[in-house]
């Protein structure tokens, strides 16, 4: 029930809706490019439905792109996996994708069907052009070493820290900027701006997945550095108990302070993208990206369980980014926003200032703000009940049939 906040987060969410259904007839007929934007869907809601909107060549390069590296991390995340069989895996990963009789049983759930049935993603890897295997190979060689790396050393300095970050996500955005640039649909950005991409999102995730990581069985991996979290407790779990809450929340805001500082860089990266669809794809989620720090900044239920941004305030983000001026002007409303939420006596509120106004500066020289309205509080609305309205609404003029609504609202009241 708690999907909307706002009437315009429920059009959305029906535009939504509708677009994705369209973009099911794109999906090439074979079984391996069905399994594999089927799996897509699965393994990852939004970026699936950015994904698609890509021109043919490149969507279905970058569809494979995301399956190897999410196959890779299935491996990296199963903790039932003793070190000396998972090192090599991680290692050779980047020769699987050429070998459609590999397979490597691991996972769970939708992760573990990936991995089953992972002839499929090397059968469609080897459709590709070549200019588009080698940026996948070497990409996928480069993070297997990585993570292989951090398999065997803890994240202890806040360097280490970045150079995890660079290994498990700034190097998926080095990967496509080449896959950008061999569809040349764009100059090759810079090393430092597509890092920067990966590692706002990636320490996003970190932030997001604490109490589901420290609680992992049969053993936890961690990636908080010790740098940041030792100064507020002994021991890294210690954040998820109750008696530390001003510690964690403390703990937390210093961590979301981190990450800011890769947001100017993101502004850059994407201001120099030609293509629309590429924009979407890599604006989308930064945008979502800034709009969920805002959510975690202060907010102890971080250590009590999952903190997401409401589903429609996702849909409102994915239908309004268009353009640098859409980014801009959420950049700058969610980092007001953040910055609303700072509480002077936190360790580091003042660089947390600091941050958030070189966010802010950078959006306004721009001159491309408008006022969004962008909402991270619930609606005195019944999110319900504004969703039926407009989907009797969208009925009424055929763009939905009723058993299609009957689906909508199931999905988006879970």
């Amino acid at each position: 029930m708690g999907a909307l906040s706002q009437p315009e987060e429920a059009v959305a969410l029906v535009k939504l809706w509708v677009a994705a259904r369209k973009m099911k007839r794109q999906i090439p007929p074979e079984e391996h490019w069905t399994f594999c934007y089927d799996m897509l869907r699965k393994v990852s809601r939004s970026f699936a439905f950015v994904i698609q909107q890509l021109g043919p060549d490149l969507r279905n390069a970058v569809c494979i792109f995301y399956l190897v590296l999410r196959a890779m991390d299935t491996v990296e995340d199963d903790t039932s996996i003793p070190t000396e069989e998972k090192l090599p895996i991680l290692r050779d990963f980047y020769r699987h994708a050429y070998d459609p009789n590999w397979r490597f049983s691991c996972g769970t759930n939708h992760f573990k069907v990936l991995m089953d049935k992972f002839r499929y993603v090397s059968t469609a890897f080897l459709e590709l052009d070549q200019g588009y295997q080698k940026p996948i190979e070497e990409i996928t060689r480069l993070m297997g070493a990585g993570m292989a790396k951090f398999i065997c050393q803890e994240v202890e300095t806040i360097d280490d820290y970045d150079e995890y970050c660079h290994y498990v996500s700034g190097l998926v955005g080095y990967g496509l900027s080449r896959l950008f640039h061999a569809a040349g649909t764009e100059d090759l950005a810079s090393d430092q701006l597509s890092n920067s991409m990966g590692l706002f999102l990636q320490k996003n995730s970190i932030i997001r997945d604490y109490l589901e990581d420290i609680n992992e069985i049969p053993k936890c991996r961690m990636f908080w550095p010790r740098e940041i979290w030792s100064k507020y407790v002994d021991k890294l779990e210690g954040l998820k108990y109750e008696e530390n809450s001003e510690k964690a929340v403390q703990c937390l805001n210093d961590m979301v302070t981190n990450a800011l500082i890769h947001a100017e860089d993101c502004l850059q990266y994407m201001s120099l993208l030609k293509d629309y669809t590429n924009f979407r794809l890599c604006a989308i989620p930064q945008v979502t990206a800034i709009g969920t720090f805002a959510i975690f900044y202060n907010n102890v239920n971080i250590f009590r369980g999952a903190v997401k941004m409401r589903r429609g305030l996702i849909a409102r983000i994915i239908d309004e980014t268009r353009s640098m001026t859409d980014v801009y002007s959420a950049f700058y409303e969610f980092s007001s926003l953040l910055e609303s939420k700072i509480n002077d006596n936190d360790p580091s509120a003042a660089l947390t200032r600091k941050r958030v106004d070189a966010i802010k500066k950078t959006c306004k020289s721009s001159g491309l703000l408008k006022r969004r309205g962008y909402d991270l509080e619930k609606s005195k609305y019944s999110s319900m009940l504004i969703m039926l309205a407009l989907l009797l609404v969208a009925i009424i003029f055929g763009v939905l049939t009723p058993s299609d609504s009957v689906n909508m609202v199931l999905v988006y009241s879970k």
